[in-house]
């Protein structure tokens, strides 16, 4: 089991200008951790524009906070932004971040391949290559929590103990699986993701999760992740209403519920996950 915080990377002075100043990130998982994708929370306040085009990656962004507007910079489509949408962009879509007003602009963004950690935007406002590119093919797209319901992943899991909002699934081929996961206060489950890796960040409330294996025990609130594989059975426990957002490789189908063990059934081949400490 892994235990990173934002309040940790802050403190320890590892946030990353990006977007040519206009933005800065803060890198929790990248492509030294062994998994098919890297998490950052990415931040701008100001108002004006950004304009990014990721050649070599394809990311996906799940809105924290704050308000902007999405343009296609292509076509001129334009798409708004607000907490609980999440769109994705690839090596065709140069777009813009506009903001009209000044805002706290918070994003969950997750790339594949995965970033190194070190990256700043280059003249084209890409990142450099850092792995294959997943099969994904296409143009950007933009989901809402709307959009996700439509289409029946909204699913209870556990025993109805969690609502898991499936906003990107194996058949988007990304090589993970996104959701939005929301679980009521006084909850307690053991989990054991035998088959998979799944990084969470915690967006609102506090858990405390244990490792059984060793007994120790983490109690995360905001900006608080940790990253659990097939040697980490663990415990569960929600100290209030809890919202985090949940990053699963190989991606789930979007259907799968947990069987007794607290695991999902095998959805492809397991990454080599972080080396032993």
């Amino acid at each position: 089991m892994l235990i990173r915080t934002i309040g940790q990377i802050e403190a320890e002075g590892r946030v990353i200008s990006i977007a040519h100043g206009k933005a800065t990130a803060v890198r929790l998982l990248t492509k030294a951790d062994g998994l098919n994708f890297s998490i950052s929370e990415a931040r701008g306040s100001k108002a004006g524009a950004s304009t990014l085009w990721y050649k070599n990656h394809w990311e996906a962004n799940y809105v924290r906070s704050g308000m902007a507007t999405l343009e296609d910079c292509n076509s001129g489509q334009r798409w708004p932004l607000e907490p609980g949408v999440l769109y994705c962009v690839g090596p065709l879509d140069k777009h813009r971040i506009i903001r009209e007003v000044d805002c706290d602009m918070r994003m969950i963004s997750v790339f594949s391949p995965p970033i190194i950690g070190q990256e700043t935007h280059d003249e084209d406002h890409a990142y450099p290559a850092s792995g294959d590119l997943p099969p994904r093919q296409g143009r950007m797209t933009v989901t809402t929590l709307e959009d996700v319901r439509k289409a029946g992943l909204e699913v209870s899991v556990n025993g109805g103990r969690a609502i898991s909002q499936r906003y990107l699934t194996a058949a988007d081929q990304l090589g993970f699986s996104l959701h939005s996961v929301k679980v009521k206060e006084g909850v307690e489950t053991d989990l054991w993701y035998k088959n998979h890796w799944e990084g969470n960040l915690v967006l609102e409330g506090s858990l405390e999760v244990t490792d059984k294996a060793t007994g120790e025990a983490h109690l995360l609130g905001p900006g608080g992740l940790y990253l659990v594989g097939p040697d980490d059975p663990h415990h569960l426990k929600a100290l209030t209403n809890v919202h985090v957002i949940s990053v699963f490789d190989p991606p789930l189908t979007g259907k799968e519920d947990h069987d007794a063990d607290g695991a999902y059934p095998p959805t492809g081949p397991l990454p080599p996950g972080p080396s032993a400490e």
